[in-house]
């Protein structure tokens, strides 16, 4: 065969194989587009891979258990529990954080600097012991088997151009679905970005200007389109020093002055886990505010059970327990952000940012159909 005739058929075979279909982000005129991977560009066929990978039970180490079943789509994917259940039974410290905009997050989970792409984010749950959650480490094997069945191969083709699945496209799809839970249709979004002034209420309206007051201070941790600091795009690539202590606990008073800023329960004790930094205690990232309506219990461990609870921490400047292991005033507690100093605040003024609250809530994002679960009723 000649090499003019070898080279014609190679383009006739590329010519011939299917092309991914790039994702359209579905963002409002002017809006900023995250950074994604070079190296895991965004594609329709790679985000409906990652949708049934995402609520499969066969993509876990006992058959037990989905990505879904601690990210629900009617909670904004997360789950109204305090903290999440692993396939085994073994239950996390922590509680399950919303996937909203994930695809903007500079970091990853509640106190990690270091973790910022998705892909490595995955693999915790996949492959972590301590807790235990998909608990597919061990067992590869029998996963990878699962995904050798019913419309895996085909998925896979359309994804990678490759029928045969490796851990790594399936982490590389679960990233890119993840990606693509975008939600900025809510009505503050009508109200603010697409110049619709009926979208608000008065109430929701004055909320709105309590919410980005410096009375208030909410907008200092809670800020940007994404309603969190923590967020990084295309004209935004640094990050804002997302981590605050809300005076939630402070639990300990040791007899050395040089410890005087530990306070946080020895369970969880966030950034100062990793740094070892005492500052760094009870340090935890603020999360995106967006759909928060939904996604009660809330903080780090689910310990606040209801947004007019949380809107009564920041009231009183931190969180007093009066009784029991966690005994103690948080608003005490040396790491306590400066912004986190107490509201003078009205029962009206409460109940306007409550309503602006839940004009965050992006309703078409949690009825998406081609966010929802793909799979047969089961």
């Amino acid at each position: 065969m000649t090499r003019w005739l070898l080279g014609v058929l190679v383009m006739c075979v590329a010519a011939c194989t299917p092309q991914p279909t790039p994702y359209v982000w579905p963002l409002p005129e002017g809006f900023p587009k995250p950074e994604v991977p070079t190296d895991n560009p965004m594609t329709l066929e790679k985000i409906e891979l990652g949708r049934y990978l995402f609520y499969d039970r066969g993509f876990s180490g006992n058959g037990a258990q989905s990505c879904a079943s601690c990210h629900q789509q009617a909670h904004a994917f997360a789950e109204p529990s305090a903290v999440s259940t692993g396939s085994t039974g073994q239950l996390h410290r922590r509680n399950a954080l919303a996937l909203v905009n994930v695809a903007y997050n500079k970091t990853l989970t509640w106190a990690h600097p270091k973790l910022t792409q998705i892909e490595d984010q995955l693999l915790i749950p996949m492959l972590g012991d301590n807790p235990i959650e998909l608990g597919i480490a061990g067992h590869e094997q029998q996963v990878l088997a699962h995904l050798q069945q019913g419309p895996y191969p085909d998925l896979f083709e359309s994804a990678f151009a490759e029928r045969e699945p490796t851990l790594a496209k399936a982490t590389q799809a679960l990233a890119a679905f993840v990606r693509s839970l975008i939600s900025l249709n809510s009505p503050f979004d009508r109200y603010a970005y697409a110049g619709d002034d009926s979208a608000l209420t008065a109430e929701q309206i004055r909320g709105m200007n309590l919410f980005f007051s410096e009375r208030f201070e909410c907008h200092h941790c809670h800020g940007g389109f994404n309603f969190t600091q923590s967020t990084s795009h295309e004209k935004q690539p640094l990050d804002r020093k997302p981590f605050h202590n809300n005076g939630l606990y402070y639990t300990q008073r040791p007899a050395l002055a040089q410890e005087i800023l530990w306070g946080y329960p020895q369970r969880d004790r966030g950034l100062a886990e990793l740094t070892g930094i005492a500052s760094d205690d009870g340090r935890f990232r603020a999360p995106t505010l967006r759909n928060i309506e939904l996604t009660a219990p809330y903080m780090h461990d689910g310990s606040v059970a209801t947004l007019d609870e949380v809107l009564e921490i920041y009231r009183r400047g931190g969180r007093q327990i009066a009784q029991g292991v966690d005994a103690g005033d948080g608003a005490l507690h040396p790491a306590r952000s400066n912004f986190v100093k107490g509201i003078d605040m009205t029962d009206e003024e409460k109940q306007a940012l409550l309503a602006f609250l839940r004009s965050l809530t992006d309703r078409s994002f949690v009825e998406n159909p081609q966010l929802s679960d793909p799979w047969p009723a089961r």
